[in-house]
């Protein structure tokens, strides 16, 4: 069973390439883009990690931490991370996770059973500091991920938190928002003194928050 949005993500423990992690402590306060890949040495792979390398200060600035899986050994991943360096042009700075039993693979449904799993796995997790699965993202072997699109829906997703409001298609930050429509015309007017642009009478669109 894959994880549906707003579960708690389950818990576990891994060797790593920067020593053992706890799942939860790891998360901490912190939000986590936790991703996967199916084999090292594998070519699309060995761009995405080093582009998420490369783009690492980029999360952090979001509170934001980084966490990969293989389903290799440590000293595998090891090897790997010097090819990455060399074709990326950064090394590897967060921690790869080694699941050769497939332990986590399983637990978050990141292949299907009647697959082979050292293709399917590769998905993507955003999980809140409350430890809640908020973004669930499967890619087929031929496509690479796009680091900009991760980043554009966490940057949705903290924007938005606890604030009655949502994000239109291909939205971009500055661009406006949405009045969730759960809020009326009258609590609208508080929430939103200087008014929204009205498309339809469940499509309100106000300037985003600032901070």
């Amino acid at each position: 069973m894959s994880l549906q949005l707003g579960e708690i993500a389950p818990d576990f423990t891994l060797h790593s390439t920067e020593g053992k992690i706890h799942f939860h402590e790891y998360v901490g306060d912190h939000w986590v883009v936790f991703f996967s890949h199916p084999k090292d040495f594998t070519p699309v792979c060995t761009t995405e990690l080093g582009a998420f390398a490369r783009r690492k200060n980029e999360f952090e600035t979001r509170n934001t931490r980084l966490l990969g899986l293989s389903v290799d050994s440590v000293e595998d991943h090891k090897r790997w991370a010097r090819d990455v360096e060399d074709v990326g042009g950064t090394a590897i700075n967060y921690p790869l996770l080694a699941d050769p039993d497939l332990e986590v693979a399983k637990l978050y449904g990141m292949f299907h059973p009647k697959a082979d799993p050292k293709v399917t796995v590769r998905s993507v997790f955003i999980i809140d500091p409350n430890k809640k699965v908020r973004l669930t993202l499967t890619y087929p072997p031929s496509a690479g991920r796009n680091i900009d699109e991760i980043l554009r829906v966490l940057d949705s997703l903290q924007l938005t938190d606890g604030r009655k409001l949502t994000t239109p298609v291909d939205w971009k930050p500055g661009d406006d928002v949405i009045i969730a429509p759960s809020v009326s015309d009258e609590d609208a007017k508080t929430l939103h003194p200087g008014g929204w642009k009205t498309l339809k009478s469940y499509l309100r669109l106000v300037p985003a928050p600032k901070n």
